[in-house]
């Protein structure tokens, strides 16, 4: 395996240094850091502001041509906060302290060499290609998980109906034989059809989490660098379509609330759950342009065939230097049936010798 780029010891104290210059305090004042130019490999954090960069004035959101608030640009969601918080975790935020650790740890791990002779191993190797989160800028605040409610930042219980619906679909695949004995049971990622980071809701994808925004007076385009997956989202008020209607990311429908894009998703076709999801999901969302690099993204999701109530989460989706670039799924293309020729050969090979030891 190449050997990874190591990031050096000052790199990593000069990262450290910003953040805690510019670390909020653990009751939740957030502010914009960015670190001092040393190198690719360094890693850039960002929390959410309400003020200017640097005047200190607040922030008056941009428009279009058209009068609208301007989202448009490249933005990355890409994080180390949690979806939901720990167990054990009993506060809202981190201290200055955590965060730094949170910070040194991942480029600790970041920097491991994987064990030759492993399955780990025969993976490309992430450094080298620059996609280790902290080699990239990351967009992130001080809480200690994206849901901000329930208040305890957990995700609610599931409903019997979405147990009994995940303990079937385990049953069935158990029965087929697993994921490596027909290709409908393999994850939609593998298969290249549709990654995380599509949404709705918008997720950090783990790398290349990056979306481009492009608006119009009538829609809002969301472009999703992992398969590059568009979102058309029309803002003409036309209603959503027939229930029969459906697609991987739902049918998106938008409208602007003053300084806020509210969208609002329905219409899925239940082959790409979000948390264990129905076909019956309503993902809400709302885009608010805080600073001149960070648009503040909540979201709310709604299914009572699989929670006990709607919760919501916030992230932060901070400016970055595009463009954005064409993914290539090689492995939806070959590494299936390569795959699945590997699962039917083990089985011939284990059959061989157990007719073996019977004779």
């Amino acid at each position: 395996m190449s050997t990874r780029f190591r990031i050096s010891a000052g790199i990593l104290t000069a990262a450290v240094g910003v953040v805690a210059l510019y670390a909020a305090d653990v009751a939740g004042q957030n502010s914009t850091a960015k670190p001092a130019a040393t190198g690719s490999a360094a890693p850039r954090i960002a929390t959410t502001t309400t003020a200017g960069p640097t005047t200190g004035k607040p922030f008056r959101t941009p428009r279009t041509v058209d009068g609208q608030p301007d989202l448009q640009g490249f933005w990355t969601n890409a994080t180390l906060t949690p979806l939901q918080r720990p167990q054990g975790v009993t506060t809202e935020f981190v201290s200055r302290e955590d965060f730094e650790k949170r910070v040194a740890q991942r480029v600790a791990t970041d920097e491991e060499q994987t064990k030759p002779g492993t399955t780990a191993d025969v993976h490309y190797d992430f450094t080298q290609f620059a996609l280790d989160k902290t080699q990239s800028k990351i967009s992130l605040n001080y809480r200690t998980s994206q849901i901000v409610d329930p208040a305890d930042g957990r995700i609610p219980p599931q409903v019997p109906e979405a147990q009994q619906r995940a303990q079937a679909l385990q049953a069935a695949r158990k029965q087929q034989g697993g994921q490596y004995d027909r290709v409908q049971n393999m994850a939609n990622g593998t298969r290249c059809i549709i990654m995380g980071g599509a949404g709705p809701p918008l997720m950090d994808a783990g790398y290349n989490a990056n979306y481009q925004i492009i608006q119009s007076k009538d829609a809002v385009m969301i472009l999703t660098e992992m398969i590059h997956d568009a979102r058309i989202i029309p803002l003409d008020n036309r209603p959503a379509p027939p229930a029969g209607y459906t697609g991987w990311m739902g049918s998106s429908r938008g409208r602007w609330e003053g300084e806020t894009l509210v969208v609002e998703t329905t219409n899925f076709n239940g082959r790409n759950p979000f948390q264990g999801s129905s076909a019956g999901l309503k993902v809400t969302e709302r885009f608010t342009r805080t600073a001149a690099d960070q648009i503040t993204y909540r979201f709310t999701v709604e299914d009572p065939a699989t929670w006990t109530r709607p919760w919501t989460a916030e992230q932060v989706l901070e400016a970055m230097e595009g463009p954005i670039f064409e993914v290539a799924c090689h492995e939806g293309n070959y590494g299936v049936a390569n795959t699945l020729a590997g699962a039917r050969l083990e089985e011939k090979l284990a059959a061989e010798a157990a007719q073996k030891g019977t004779k």
